[in-house]
């Protein structure tokens, strides 16, 4: 294989050994949309693995090293990698890295899981019941049917 010359080869390759293990919702956990759904990480991956590698001392420059680690950093770290996450419609997602940005710091997971709750409890005023009328915006009054 060839040299890892971009760091996002690193976490691709994270990613592609464990994507199959991700647990993606039926439905955004803000709108309920069943559409155009993503998962979101509260933990930045390539941050995760940059501190893991940084504190080991283990390199992650070339595609070998990268998948000679990968499975320990898959036991130590699978809480992170599958279980803390979220499914979100793509305007979500766009809408929380607007507020944390492209890479959100791993300080920040508590408070982009506390926004997504919050955001759920604005679209689902009062927990009233649901229409099946698509929202055209974010946080409007129309609701989706879970």
């Amino acid at each position: 294989m060839a040299v890892n010359t971009n760091k996002r080869t690193a976490i691709k390759h994270i990613r592609d050994g464990i994507k199959s293990q991700y647990r993606k919702d039926s439905c955004c956990a803000i709108c309920g949309t069943e559409n155009e759904l993503e998962l979101h990480h509260y933990v930045t991956v390539g941050q995760l693995l940059k501190q893991y590698s940084t504190e080991r001392g283990i390199p992650i420059g070339t595609d070998e090293q990268v998948l000679a680690m990968r499975d320990q950093f898959y036991k130590d770290h699978w809480y992170e990698l599958v279980e803390y996450t979220v499914t979100l419609c793509n305007a979500h997602h766009k809408r929380l890295h607007d507020i944390y940005g492209p890479e959100p710091l791993m300080s920040t997971a508590s408070k982009q899981e506390a926004w997504v709750k919050i955001q759920h409890e604005k679209f689902n005023k009062k927990g009233e019941p649901a229409s099946t009328t698509k929202s055209t915006s974010l946080f409007s009054s129309v609701r989706i049917k879970k």
